[in-house]
């Protein structure tokens, strides 16, 4: 349904500069709400001229090309004509906006701004079908009006009205719809089992004990995305920016971390090698940052020209939920539900990490029972893995990889791994995979194993 209304102009300026501002962010930053936008907001609503101008150019190219461009295309696309404009205070207006909102993005109300604004364009497609449903009625046009009224109820609603089972079988039959982020491990991203690695949307958790390598794990699949050509942002709520910062070096320049500071020439040489994607480090303090927080910082960095490809969340057991509960199982809960909605909703793949509880340190292989404090965070996840390491094995960098859920292939399967803390890698040894009663066999027969060549040197002294 085509709007061009003309005869509210300035709709917006009750609201002011400010929220105006916002709006157009909001437009820039979620194109599937600017898609909604289009059917009940025209450019004329803005008071400010440069807004105007700039939302008139912003739905002219959806309208063409049935998408949205991104800020650099929408400022390619109005240079020229602002160079060979003389309207010198619209084309300063434009330019003043366009360097605020790259450089220093006022996002901390936009989903309030949104909200607003989306449910005012409603309010006022109704008025207008109102009023011209009084035209109808008067000329005794009656199913016109019912048609009239049926069409301003549904505008401004999400364009997806679901799977069409039928109808839209031949969409099944369509390869590569399920758009991933490479875990950078071979036999994990075998068809299999992740076919190709994390989906966008979906949300991977890796669970172990304390000091077994869930940071590590987490540092691992950013560098693996990096090294695919992604963008990755690490949200970090324990370790300091320059901490992980060093654990991405050691990862790239196969170097420990402690090593790092003393090869400054080695680091910027190999870098230059490296064809990376981008990565944004960016630490909260534990306890502070919440799910809004991040969708927060990551709308900022879109208006920046940064969109991820992958999110690292390191970790979402000490996030702050947005509601309180007295159980603290049930908080966590409800991180993991938000963590997904952020998922589904940015579209972007989500790893993170969980803590195991204290029985899974006597465990041989860490499972689904053993995350900590709620097992609801299991049934939020698309893909649970857990790491396993028991203290004699630390010093070789021994330990299992257990697949204990997995939507998107097989589960229920071990491989034996190779953790290597000081440079944050990890390594499937073995792409033969066990089952878990036989890798809880085999640890029961190494361990019998050693114990006796332990006696044996005891008796022998």
């Amino acid at each position: 349904m085509e709007r061009n209304i003309v005869e509210h102009p300035g709709l917006f300026s009750q609201y002011g500069k400010q929220f105006q501002e916002t709006v157009f962010q909001g437009l820039i930053s979620d194109h599937a709400w600017a898609a909604q936008m289009t059917e009940v907001m025209s450019p004329d609503y803005f008071e400010v001229k440069a807004l105007s101008y700039l939302a008139e150019k912003y739905f002219a190219y959806h309208k063409k090309y049935k998408c949205f461009p991104t800020l650099g295309l929408l400022v390619s696309i109005i240079k020229e004509e602002l160079t060979e404009t003389n309207d010198t205070i619209l084309r300063d207006q434009v330019v003043d906006f366009l360097h605020r909102t790259k450089v220093s993005p006022n996002v901390s109300d936009l989903h309030y701004v949104k909200d607003k604004s989306l449910d005012f364009c409603k309010r006022q497609a109704f008025k207008d079908a109102l009023e011209q449903a009084v035209e109808l009625i008067s000329t005794d046009k009656f199913d016109s009006v019912v048609t009239l009224m049926k069409n301003a109820v549904s505008v401004g609603m999400p364009h997806s009205t679901g799977h069409d089972f039928f109808e839209d079988l031949e969409s099944r039959f369509v390869k590569t719809r399920r758009l991933v982020c490479p875990t950078g491990l071979p036999r994990l991203d075998a068809k299999d089992i992740l076919q190709g690695g994390l989906g966008r949307g979906e949300i991977g958790v890796v669970t172990a004990n304390t000091g077994v390598g869930k940071s590590h794990w987490l540092v691992a699949m950013g560098a693996n995305a990096l090294r695919a050509g992604k963008n990755v942002v690490h949200y970090t709520f324990e370790l300091t920016e320059h901490a992980v910062g060093l654990r991405y070096d050691s990862n790239f320049c196969d170097m420990p971390s402690n090593e790092i500071p003393d090869n400054k020439d080695f680091v910027i040489e190999k870098y230059k090698e490296l064809e990376l994607g981008r990565l944004i480090i960016k630490e909260y303090p534990t306890g502070s940052a919440s799910v809004i927080t991040i969708r927060n910082h990551i709308e900022k960095l879109a208006l920046k020209g940064f969109v991820p490809s992958l999110i690292v969340i390191d970790y979402a057991d000490v996030m702050r939920s947005t509601r309180s509960y007295d159980s603290l199982r049930h908080e966590l809960k409800l991180i993991y539900e938000e963590l997904r909605n952020l998922s589904m909703d940015m579209n972007v793949p989500i790893w993170t990490a969980s803590q195991a509880n204290r029985d899974s340190a006597k465990s041989d292989i860490v499972g689904l029972e053993n995350m900590s404090e709620a097992y609801g965070k299991a049934m939020v996840a698309d893909v649970v893995l857990s790491l396993s390491r028991k203290p004699m094995e630390k010093a070789t960098g021994s330990g299992r990889l257990f697949v204990a859920k997995n939507r998107a292939g097989k589960d229920g399967l071990v491989f034996p791994v190779h953790i290597d803390t000081a440079k944050s890698t990890i390594k499937i040894l073995d792409e033969s995979h066990m089952t878990l009663s036989e890798a809880v066999k085999q640890d029961e027969t190494s361990m019998k194993t050693l114990l006796k060549q332990k006696w044996s040197e005891v008796s022998g002294a």
